[in-house]
């Protein structure tokens, strides 16, 4: 396109690279955004979020790594999110509500909205690094067949809302 951008756009493109190693994406600082008890549960995730670093508004990336005994989240679905992995290292464990799988690098997976409960876990004793992707479509909520746990997410508040299965929120 030849035409010129507005000063306010091309302020905003220049404070984004161009292009990166995606390894060397700074890791979220935050390893979890869940409420105890299943935060800690996350000690041994590391998410590069890629997407954000490009301005994606539509739909997010990750460059994910679970070292050994790690889990990329808690068995979960959403209710209008799509969600997909491409592995890019080691062999994390697929568990979903109907069975398991082991992955290797180049296998993918994915996951509609409303469909298989899912997370991977390393059972391994080496790092496993994937690609997550998922969109971000409003009014998504998650389910977590296996905790005492839902989660809204809340726009104005940018982001996600913990609750008890009963609806008590958790603090």
């Amino acid at each position: 396109m030849d035409r010129p951008e507005t000063p306010q756009a091309e302020s905003a493109q220049s404070e984004r690279p161009m292009a990166i190693l995606a390894s060397e994406a700074a890791p979220r600082l935050k390893p979890s955004n869940y409420p105890e008890p299943f935060f800690s549960r996350m000690a041994n995730r590391v998410k590069r979020p890629l997407g954000d670093l490009f301005g994606l508004r539509n739909f997010g990336v990750n460059l994910t790594t679970l070292k050994p005994g790690g889990q990329s989240a808690l068995l979960h679905r959403h209710s209008k999110q799509d969600e997909f992995v491409y592995i890019i290292a080691g062999r994390p464990t697929l568990v979903t509500d109907e069975g398991e799988i082991e992955l290797a690098p180049g296998m993918c997976a994915g996951f509609p909205a409303a469909g298989l409960a899912h997370q991977l876990v390393n059972r391994t004793d080496e790092d496993a690094t994937y690609l997550e992707m998922g969109d971000r479509t409003p009014g998504d909520e998650g389910s977590y067949p296996a905790d005492d746990l839902t989660a809204a997410y809340d726009a104005e508040a940018g982001g996600w809302r913990f609750s008890h299965k009963d609806g008590r929120p958790y603090r």
